[in-house]
């Protein structure tokens, strides 16, 4: 049950011991094969919190929580409801203890965050607030933006060339299938980098916070898979011209159609490439294929 009392306490109920000594008494060492890196630094975790707004209302869902550092600043933050959603089952008991001093607060489900609809769990306004495990976020957000209106934001620390990714602009290297979908459907908010230095052990790259915000409507209209299926094509030889690369999208078209009428259809010059389009252009070529011819 999701506490509703204005004055519900927001700090535990017992002292939590420091996140090395919970780290230390239950053996844990973070696993490369998840992704794992544990973030020790309160004043990260406070601010990467307070990215997530006002947490009071709703739920807030936190994917692999590790040890808990986040997990306990998103309650210590007013967090009313948090979910999180971890994998690795040497964390669970961590978890539960973090549950047992903020009662009625934190729900813990076992499960890999990539099979369950994430976009249903708790009550709205539902909000995801995580650092996320590197090997599986591009995966993880691809899935949740097909979902995006059931959330309020998502604030998510990435390897920074991910987040540069999503920020990108037109006729830039960075510039592709991420940041195609991510605009369409969000603004992108990069807040803030984190260095390797803060994590145990430390990673290789730069990590960033970046939060992503739903727009009110899609900056032009389209379908999810058909414009999966057109940025696929053409970023896949992204130096070649619109209409080499996107030969791929052949299932997709009549067979009296060629990739030069496509781009017609769409009144974009079959001799561009791919990073010269914005987003509108994108989605007036996915709306020019035939959804009917799918492989």
């Amino acid at each position: 049950m999701t506490p509703s009392h204005p004055d519900f306490p927001e700090h535990p109920l017992f002292p939590l011991p420091p996140l090395r000594e919970t780290i230390a008494a239950h053996g844990l060492m973070a696993r490369k094969s998840l992704g794992q890196n544990f973030l020790f630094d309160l004043n990260l975790t406070g601010r990467i919190a307070r990215s997530g707004g006002t947490l009071a209302a709703g739920t807030t869902i936190e994917i692999g929580p590790g040890p808990g550092g986040l997990t306990r600043a998103l309650l210590d933050n007013g967090a009313r409801h948090v979910i999180t959603i971890e994998r690795d089952p040497r964390m669970l008991p961590v978890q539960h203890e973090i549950a047992s001093a903020y009662p009625e607060r934190l729900e813990v489900i076992q499960a890999d965050a990539l099979a369950i609809p994430v976009h249903t769990l708790g009550a709205s306004p539902r909000r995801i607030v995580a650092n996320l495990p590197y090997n599986v976020a591009t995966p993880l957000i691809l899935e949740w933006l097909k979902h995006i209106q059931a959330f309020e934001c998502l604030v998510v620390m990435l390897q920074k060339e991910v987040v540069n990714r999503l920020a990108a602009r037109p006729r830039t290297s960075d510039y592709g299938r991420l940041t195609i979908i991510t605009q369409w459907l969000c603004t992108v908010e990069p807040l803030f980098d984190v260095n390797p230095r803060a994590f145990i052990p430390p990673p290789k790259v730069t990590s960033t916070v970046v939060r992503l915000v739903p727009r009110p409507a899609p900056l032009a209209p389209c379908r999810f898979d058909m414009l999966e299926a057109v940025t696929a094509a053409a970023f896949n030889q992204r130096r070649k011209m619109l209409r080499s690369s996107l030969k791929g999208l052949a299932s997709y078209m009549p067979s009296s159609m060629t990739t030069e009428d496509l781009c017609a259809a769409a009144n974009i010059v079959p001799t561009a490439r791919a990073e010269e389009l914005d987003i509108p252009q994108f989605c007036a070529l996915a709306n020019s294929l035939n959804p009917s011819h799918t492989p």
